[in-house]
C-alpha cells in the first residue's frame, strides 16, 4: 500500500514538474516574440536619450494594434480615456497633387512611430457640404492618437480648389503643407490612365489623350482640360503663397519616391520636426509590383493597392513633346519659387 502511494506522488510530481518547466519555457518564448515585435524606431539608447516630449517606447506598440481596434469603432469611451487617446486636428495635410504620389507619401510617412493617418480621404476643405457641417465634424474624422503623435490626412484635391487655401488658414495658419509633384507631363498621363480604367470597368467608351490633351481647332495645348491644368503646379501654388509662406510647403519627387524613397521620407521628417525613424529596412523593393513596400516590423509588411503603378497607355511622342514645351516656362517658375529644381525636360 506504502509502495502504491509512492508511485503516485511520484507521479503527481512528475506532472507538476512538466507543467512548471513547460509554463517556464512558453514564458521564455513569449517574452522573446514581444522583444521581437517591438516596434522598429524605438529601441532606448540607439538614438540617445528620450527627451520628455518624446511618446513612451511601450505607448508605441498601440499604433498597429490598439489604435486600429478604436478606428474600427471598437473601444469603449472607457478605454480611449484610460489610454489617454484623442482625436487631433492634423499638424500636417498633404495637399496635393493627384497622381503624384499622395497615397504612397501618406502610407510612407506611416512607418514613423510619431505619425498617424487618415486613412480615408475626408475631403472637408474642397466640399462645401462636408465644409458646412463644421470643424468639429472634420476633427471627429481623425484617428485616435496619443498627444504626441502628429495626424496627416491627404486630398489632393485640395491643391487645385480655390477656397481651400482660406479654408484651411483659418483653420490653422501655421500649419505644414506637403505638396507632391511628379514630371507634369506624365503626371497628366497618369491622371488620363485613372480615369480610363474607370470609364473601361463600366464598359463606357472614352476619347484617346491625344484629343483631350491638344485642342483640334487651335492644334495647341488644351488648357481647358483638367490633367492638363493641374500639371501647372506654380499656377495653383501662387493661390496658396497669398495665405502661406513658402516655408510652410514642402516640396516631394513623386518620381524619386518610387525609385529612392528613403531620402525623400527623410527630408519630410526634417520638415516635420520628427526624429528620424524612418530607415531602409523599412523600405524593399518588391520586383514583381515594380515598386518599394513597407515593411512595418518582422511580421508585418504592405505594399499599396494593386491599382497603384497602372500601366500608361502609348501616346503620341509628337503630343508629348508639345506638352513639355508646353510646361517648360511653368516649370521654371516653380524651380524658382519652392527652391527646388526637378529634371523634368
Amino acid at each position: 500500500m506504502l509502495f502504491k502511494q509512492q508511485v503516485l506522488l511520484r507521479q503527481k510530481l512528475f506532472v507538476l514538474g512538466s507543467l512548471a518547466i513547460g509554463s517556464l519555457l512558453y514564458l521564455v518564448a513569449r517574452v522573446g516574440s514581444l522583444d521581437r515585435l517591438q516596434p522598429l524606431c524605438p529601441i532606448d539608447g540607439r538614438f540617445g536619450p528620450r527627451s520628455q516630449d518624446e511618446i513612451p517606447l511601450r505607448a508605441l506598440q498601440f499604433k498597429r494594434g490598439l489604435l486600429h481596434e478604436f478606428r474600427k469603432g471598437n473601444a469603449t469611451k472607457e478605454q480611449i480615456r484610460l489610454h489617454n487617446l484623442v482625436q487631433q486636428l492634423p499638424k500636417a495635410i498633404i495637399i496635393g497633387v493627384r497622381k503624384g504620389g499622395t497615397r504612397a507619401l501618406l502610407e510612407m510617412l506611416n512607418l514613423h512611430p510619431a505619425v498617424v493617418k487618415a486613412s480615408q480621404e475626408i475631403h472637408f476643405f474642397d466640399n462645401d457640404e462636408n465644409y458646412a457641417k463644421g470643424i468639429e465634424w472634420y476633427r471627429k474624422k481623425m484617428p485616435f492618437s496619443y498627444p504626441h503623435q502628429i495626424t496627416i490626412e491627404k486630398s489632393p484635391a485640395y491643391f487645385i480648389t480655390e477656397e481651400v487655401p482660406e479654408r484651411i488658414y483659418k483653420m490653422n495658419s501655421s500649419i505644414k503643407l506637403l505638396i507632391i509633384v511628379r514630371e507634369p507631363t506624365t503626371r497628366a498621363i497618369s491622371d488620363y490612365t485613372q480615369v480610363l480604367e474607370g470609364k473601361e470597368r463600366k464598359n463606357k467608351t472614352y476619347y484617346k489623350f491625344e484629343k483631350l490633351a491638344i485642342d483640334p481647332n487651335t492644334c495647341e495645348v488644351n488648357t481647358k482640360y483638367k490633367a492638363v491644368r493641374t500639371s501647372i503646379y506654380t499656377k495653383h501654388l501662387e493661390r496658396w503663397l497669398k495665405y502661406f509662406p513658402i516655408e510652410q510647403f514642402h516640396i516631394v519627387d513623386g518620381d524619386r519616391l518610387i525609385t529612392e524613397p528613403l531620402p525623400e521620407l527623410q527630408m519630410v521628417e526634417k520638415f516635420l520636426n520628427l526624429p528620424p525613424r524612418i530607415s531602409q529596412y523599412n523600405l524593399y523593393f518588391n520586383a514583381t509590383r515594380g515598386f518599394y513596400c513597407l515593411r512595418f516590423n518582422i511580421v508585418f509588411n504592405k505594399c499599396l493597392a494593386g491599382s497603384k503603378g497602372r500601366i500608361h497607355p502609348e501616346v503620341d511622342t509628337s503630343v508629348i513633346t508639345k506638352l513639355r514645351k508646353f510646361f517648360h516656362p511653368f516649370n521654371q517658375k516653380f524651380y524658382q519659387i519652392t527652391g527646388r529644381t526637378f529634371n523634368w525636360p
